[in-house]
């Protein structure tokens, strides 16, 4: 049971979840222990969690339950809320938006916590003017194991970069991350501000690319794909070729970075992306933003990438079967 410690004279920002899912449930809670007022959105494990509650079973943290959550079932029943942390997959995002508008303050900051390529903008459109819209990309080991049940094995830093909205120049954007990192780090998380949120979301493609559809395509988690002589040399190959995507749309991943992802991931505990969850439950996979629209971005700058390419079509075959 863990209660909010607000701090005396300290007005905390009201904080609203879209999609309880593992990101948002991990990162509410977090937030919720540190004495926010967080407020967290769900579809069909409302009654579980307002019965029993939010549960993390974390490798770094121990075991975390927040109990009673402030949970709701209807975005109209949640109050107007300063900052909304989007956790829900980018194959709903279409219809995120009426949720997004109805639970936010009308200059609220929205924060799209979610793996791929250029997936604000989708949202951006259904949005109004008046919502600042940020990207977030999260650097942990984390599943949804049950209704309300999430489990951490490791890493959790959140990368935070602004999107589009009401701050038109640099330094106005920059107050907005920064008070974004803030957030997660009053909660103990690591938080680093991105000056450019496109280069940063290839940088995360180099580890999702290979081991989200890998997991899928040879049904391995990371400890079995980094001990296979063949799959180690795909995996290498195909970062290699999201940074060649990278560079042909204008962004130099840091030299070395490949390597320190593929060294970290050696490091890791056994971990299945959650591409594989996705595929386990029959939900639809995120093809378009992790792997399409790279894919249409490089080919647009005479960048084929045909590793990835072949990955993707496997994939949206297995996808396609998978109902």
């Amino acid at each position: 049971m863990m209660g909010a410690v607000n701090k005396p004279g300290f007005d905390k920002p009201k904080v609203g979840i879209i999609g309880t899912g593992a990101i948002g449930g991990f990162y509410g809670l977090m937030l919720a222990r540190a004495g926010f007022d967080v407020h967290f959105l769900l579809r069909s494990e409302f009654s579980a969690v307002a019965e029993r509650g939010l549960q993390i079973n974390s490798a770094v943290h121990g075991p975390l339950t927040l109990h009673p959550a402030q949970a709701y079932s209807s975005a109209e029943d949640m109050p107007k809320c300063d900052w909304l942390l989007v956790g829900a997959k980018t194959t709903s995002n279409a219809g995120l938006a009426p949720s997004i508008i109805q639970a936010a303050k009308p200059d609220a900051k929205v924060l799209v916590l979610q793996n791929g390529l250029d997936v604000e903008d989708s949202l951006r459109e259904l949005l109004p003017d008046s919502l600042h819209l940020l990207g977030g990309l999260c650097l942990i080991c984390v599943h949804r194991e049950g209704p309300g049940q999430v489990t951490h094995q490791a890493l959790g830093a959140v990368n935070v970069g602004y999107h589009s909205g009401p701050a038109m120049d640099d330094g106005a954007r920059m107050v907005i991350v920064e008070e974004g990192c803030g957030l997660f780090r009053a909660a103990g998380i690591d938080s680093q501000a991105m000056p450019n949120l496109q280069q940063a979301r290839w940088q995360k493609l180099v580890w999702n690319i290979p081991y989200n559809g890998l997991s899928v395509l040879l049904g391995a988690g990371t400890t079995p794909l980094m001990a296979d002589a063949d799959s180690r040399a795909l995996i290498q190959a195909l970062m290699a070729e999201v940074v060649q995507g990278a560079k042909a749309c204008g962004h130099d991943i840091p030299p070395g970075y490949a390597d320190y992802l593929f060294m970290m991931t050696e490091k890791m505990p056994d971990y299945w992306p959650s591409m594989y969850h996705d595929f386990l439950h029959k939900r639809p996979l995120e093809l378009q933003a992790i792997y399409a629209r790279p894919l249409a971005a490089a080919k647009a700058e005479g960048c084929e990438l045909p590793r990835i390419e072949a990955l993707y079509r496997n994939l949206s075959f297995i996808d396609r079967r998978n109902v």
